[in-house]
């Protein structure tokens, strides 16, 4: 681990998407950190699987983030369980299918705005009253897609740069408050995304060699760091893994 003195004891974290990839990274990485875990997806054995393997401080819920009752019940679960609610990461997010607008079908294009917009609204919006004047603290999976137009993706940009906005929007609304909102903007991640995203063959994003991408892990490292006193300078902006400083801050080098 890049960050080991990194202490988020006695607070819980409630992650979504958490079943593969960039969630279920950050969930492991953030029990290991000391935090109890609510891991939300929608796939029931993976999410199982993932519970069991992090041990007693967490616990795992299906959850549809798209579902607004399904996410104001988990929240009131996790609050329930543990007492308090400081940390949200807000990961869940689909691009499947890339194509250009002409080829897009209207009803996968509209299940994307429903997960990927809708449904980190409803993570902030169920978060918010738990987290007012208790140092609460929200990561947006964001992208450099939220202030870029790549072919294939206008569903993707579309949302991703729509939860730039909301990012922006909580940290001018509820930063008085004390609650901190931050995007991650990682760069290519090698997941199962990317394999869709290589499949679809559109736009550059599709040709990089599956070395060029950094592993869900070094994301997870990002996340927990971007939980802690030291980050609060990007509150309310994009924090980028791919710039060098971005990098550094969170410990990684070239030869890490």
């Amino acid at each position: 681990m890049l960050n080991e003195f990194i202490d988020l004891s006695g607070q819980t974290a409630i992650v979504t998407g958490a079943s593969r990839g960039i969630g279920q990274a950050a969930a492991r990485r953030l029990a290991k950190a000391g935090a109890n875990v609510v891991s939300l997806a929608r796939t029931n054995s993976d999410i199982l699987q993932l519970f069991e393997s992090i041990g007693e401080n967490a616990f795992s819920l299906n959850c549809d983030v798209s579902n607004w009752t399904d996410m104001e019940a988990a929240f009131a679960r996790a609050y329930e369980r543990f007492g308090s609610i400081d940390i949200l990461i807000n990961n869940a997010g689909i691009i499947d299918p890339v194509a250009r607008i002409e080829d897009a079908d209207a009803e996968s294009w509209g299940r994307v705005v429903d997960v990927n917009l809708k449904g980190v609204f409803h993570g902030i919006r169920a978060a918010i009253p738990y987290m007012k004047n208790n140092n609460g603290k929200i990561i947006n999976m964001s992208s450099g897609a939220s202030t870029s137009a790549l072919e294939g993706w206008s569903h993707y940009c579309s949302t991703k740069a729509a939860v730039l906005s909301l990012t922006r929007c909580v940290h001018k609304e509820y930063s008085a408050e004390g609650v901190r909102c931050v995007g991650l903007s990682p760069g290519t991640v090698a997941t199962g995304m990317q394999e869709t995203i290589a499949a679809s063959g559109i736009n550059p994003v599709s040709q990089l060699d599956w070395s060029a991408h950094i592993t869900a892990e070094v994301v997870a490292e990002a996340i927990v760091w971007l939980c802690t006193d030291a980050a609060r300078e990007h509150d309310g902006t994009d924090f980028s893994l791919k710039t060098d400083a971005g990098r550094l801050a969170i410990g990684l080098t070239d030869d890490s």
